[in-house]
């Protein structure tokens, strides 16, 4: 496959204008005192099915043609993508399959499910997803859309990256870096490639959960490495193996480097959010906005874009989170 480019992203954008949610461009005076600049933040668990996911779906499928919307689709995810393909396909009337490991929590299983996709449960530890997806391909027809590693999707990723940086022109800002929560590296590469045309001074930043920081040292390394097994389960969304084979090849040529941050910074986002900017925010989601208020990135006297990711979040994780803000 051909990687997508600048012009992908721009036609993604037109392509789903009708079908996704423009979510806002957000300020918050606790967060700018908080870490000393000025936040622009990009809320995508306003999205139409809480995460940004839907905007690579959406690109995707979009473009099948209409013997292979009739077919169907198929997909492996632990959750949000699940999600977003099974409503990007219901909108097109084409029937949905998605693999899902059996400890996704309850809440995406359910979603996925109530867009009318089969819902079919594997082993996180045991199986193969990108085979089973392959190997139901092959027996049905159906057309796999994988999460991250697909050109159409890491176009239409980088739509929320594109209106964000439209929305802070229009405000009168200009990004100096723009961080980004990153499990497989889709969203941060279709933001980066957005970011090149439309707003080439902004730095683009990896941000992941630590365990699950295969970007940032593939990026360090200069090629894909994979993640240990056994990492911690907090951040379901970000867990990708290692980085997709054409997310880093528009990662390492414009990403300006990864961050990584621990389980209790993650929460203590998730519960700022909360209290401080009103959004449920999931795990996974929140490790952007996590690597801001834990210092992990300087942004005094800067403007940094962050993009939350999703708000897909397990009720007892979230109570969790709440807890421990006290």
């Amino acid at each position: 496959m051909e990687l997508p480019t600048p012009d992908d992203v721009a036609a993604a954008a037109t392509r789903i204008a009708a079908h996704v949610v423009r979510t806002p461009l957000l300020r918050s005076p606790a967060l700018d005192a908080a870490i000393g600049g000025t936040v622009l933040l990009k809320p995508e668990p306003l999205q139409r099915t809480g995460s940004f996911k839907l905007r690579g779906a959406t690109n995707a499928i979009r473009q099948l043609d209409a013997a292979a919307r009739a077919r169907g689709v198929v997909t492996h995810s632990s959750g949000n993508h699940g999600q977003a393909v099974a409503c990007a396909a219901a909108a097109v009337g084409a029937p949905a399959t998605v693999f899902m490991p059996a400890d996704a929590p309850a809440i995406k299983r359910e979603a996925t499910a109530s867009w009318g996709a089969t819902v079919r449960l594997y082993d996180r530890a045991r199986d193969d997803r990108e085979a089973l997806s392959r190997a139901h391909a092959e027996a049905t027809g159906q057309t796999v859309i994988p999460p991250f590693d697909h050109p159409h999707v890491i176009a239409g990723q980088g739509t929320a990256a594109l209106e964000l940086a439209a929305d802070a022109r229009a405000a009168g800002l200009e990004m100096a870096a723009l961080l980004v929560c990153t499990g497989g590296g889709g969203l941060v590469a279709g933001s980066a490639l957005a970011l090149a045309a439309a707003s080439p001074a902004t730095r683009v930043h990896a941000v992941e959960p630590e365990g699950w920081d295969d970007t940032a040292r593939s990026l360090a390394a200069g090629e894909r490495v994979g993640n240990a097994p056994g990492g911690a389960g907090l951040c379901d969304a970000l867990m990708a193996p290692m980085p997709g084979v054409l997310t880093f090849a528009v990662n390492r040529r414009l990403l300006a480097g990864g961050l990584v941050v621990t389980e209790d910074e993650v929460l203590a986002a998730m519960d700022f959010a909360f209290r401080h900017l009103k959004l449920v925010v999931e795990p996974g989601g929140a490790v952007a906005l996590a690597a801001l208020l834990a210092g992990k990135f300087d942004a005094r006297g800067k403007v940094v874009g962050a993009l939350l990711s999703g708000g897909n979040v397990d009720p007892a994780v979230f109570a969790r989170a709440l807890r421990r803000g006290g």
